[in-house]
């Protein structure tokens, strides 16, 4: 990288460092009000009349410092063992102890609080040379009715985020901090708090995920994401290419009654996913209709194991999934190809091009350039297709090749759905969650830097 590109685009700790010095050079020629403000945010803002921010600044310390007196620090304290102390009945009085899951939330919580108001504290650092600074250039500081009126104007963007953000981190970013942080974990159906505290283990719910033998869950972790891999390949460029398929049969001149065609194959999406998909698991059972009528005919001398026999039971998901997604693809497909100048075919019929090339060299180039990053949301999808597996067969047929109660139609994330509702293993489905995320977070990168539309973004412009 060239020294123009380093200073235009500065490393992480670069800029800390920068930031630091800042914070440092500010102090050393700051006026009293600026130094005092290190101490008690908002006090450089309330003596230079800038009540509003300085009231802002100053309540955040006081909330600040009662949530760390009253809650936090307790918690906090604890955080490195997550309770010694279990909830025990004595003389048939309960007497209370720590809560692992309790301690483990508020303290998560509490450093999440304190890394915002690290930040707050250097904004109120920087409120503070930028109003110094004002003023010595001779200028007038913002009166406290422009400063609250711009909350509804100039930051009208951050007004009007404050509360989504807070939403999205505590109903989103923490619950998945708490997760990544119950992986190194034993909490477990034997570690239940409060009366069973759970504490840190380390790596050892991962060495276990990866082991082989012993109580190892290495091979039913590979059987399992080979699967997971191969389901989502399937379901996703089968479906992609039948659906493209059947929209160029019902869109090719001379087909009648393309809007019966069409209307016959959204019916699948209209009724629900959890209707016909049970309605099909039933169909197909040992005592299913299926069955029991090839048995009436003497087609078959025993039930045939759609959903016992595990490659059996793999094909039929697939072709199943085939029925219900290609009805979304056709659609899609339909919309593009009524998008695809006439002219392009036409100038091709004159050169000579037959169907099979002109398919080739024109249709599928642009379909997949415009349909890249949805091909690569609906592999996503199905890398996480719950419904799918678990209406037909519910991760089945079990074996005990397999563990930790796997299938094997079993993808990653119904077996962790497993092993939290079934097996209360917490730790386990903790750690299968975030090998969920690295497996679907990489071929995402890899994939999505490979699509046309991401590497030639004015092809078809």
């Amino acid at each position: 990288m060239s020294a123009a590109a380093k200073k235009k685009n500065p490393g992480f700790f670069r800029a800390v460092g920068k930031d630091i010095a800042e914070i440092g050079t500010t102090f050393a020629h700051g006026d009293w009000r600026t130094r005092l403000s290190y101490i008690i945010l908002g006090f450089g803002q309330l003596l230079r009349g800038q009540i509003a921010k300085g009231i802002a600044y100053l309540a955040t310390e006081v909330l600040f410092i009662w949530y760390m007196l009253q809650v936090g620090n307790r918690y906090l304290a604890k955080f490195s063992t997550l309770g010694t102390v279990e909830t025990t009945k004595v003389h048939r009085k309960t007497v209370y102890g720590d809560n692992s899951f309790l301690i483990l939330l508020y303290s998560l919580l509490t450093i999440c609080i304190i890394v915002f108001f690290i930040f707050l504290w250097r904004l109120n650092v920087r409120e503070n040379l930028k109003e110094e600074l004002i003023l010595k250039s001779g200028k007038q500081l913002p009166s406290n009715k422009k400063v609250l009126a711009s909350l509804l104007d100039g930051n009208f963007d951050k007004t009007l985020l404050t509360l989504p953000m807070i939403g999205i981190f505590l109903f989103t970013v923490l619950p998945i901090i708490f997760m990544v942080c119950i992986a190194f974990t034993n909490y477990d159906k034997t570690h239940q708090s409060p009366t069973h505290l759970f504490t840190w283990v380390g790596f050892d719910n991962f060495r276990e995920l990866f082991a082989t033998g012993g109580s190892g869950l290495g091979s039913t972790f590979g059987t399992v994401l080979f699967w997971t891999i191969l389901w989502a390949l399937a379901a996703t460029f089968i479906d992609y290419f039948l659906g493209l398929g059947v929209a160029m049969l019902i869109n090719k001149k001379g087909v009648r009654f393309k809007k019966l065609w069409r209307t016959i194959l959204v019916i699948t999406i209209a009724v629900p996913q959890i209707v016909s998909l049970l309605y099909i698991s039933k169909l197909f059972a040992s005592d299913g209709i299926i069955n029991q009528t090839l048995l009436k005919w003497g087609w078959i001398s025993k039930a045939i194991s759609f959903w016992t026999d595990p490659v059996l039971a793999k094909v039929m998901i697939i072709l199943i999934n085939i029925w219900v997604g290609i009805p979304y693809m056709m659609l899609i497909a339909t919309g593009l190809l009524m998008n695809i100048p006439p002219d392009l075919y036409e100038s091709a019929s004159l050169d000579g091009a037959n169907h099979r090339q002109m398919f080739r060299y024109i249709t599928l180039p642009y379909i997949m350039f415009v349909t890249g990053p949805f091909l690569l949301t609906q592999f996503t999808g199905n890398l996480n297709n719950f419904n799918v597996i678990f209406l037909l067969t519910q991760g089945g047929p079990l074996s005990t090749k397999l563990k930790g109660n796997a299938g094997y139609t079993d993808l990653l994330i119904t077996w962790l759905y497993k092993m939290t509702v079934n097996d209360t293993n917490y730790r386990m489905a903790a750690v299968i969650g975030i090998m969920v995320f690295i497996v679907t977070a990489v071929i995402s990168l890899v994939v999505y830097n490979m699509l046309p539309s991401v590497k030639d973004e004015e092809a078809f412009q």
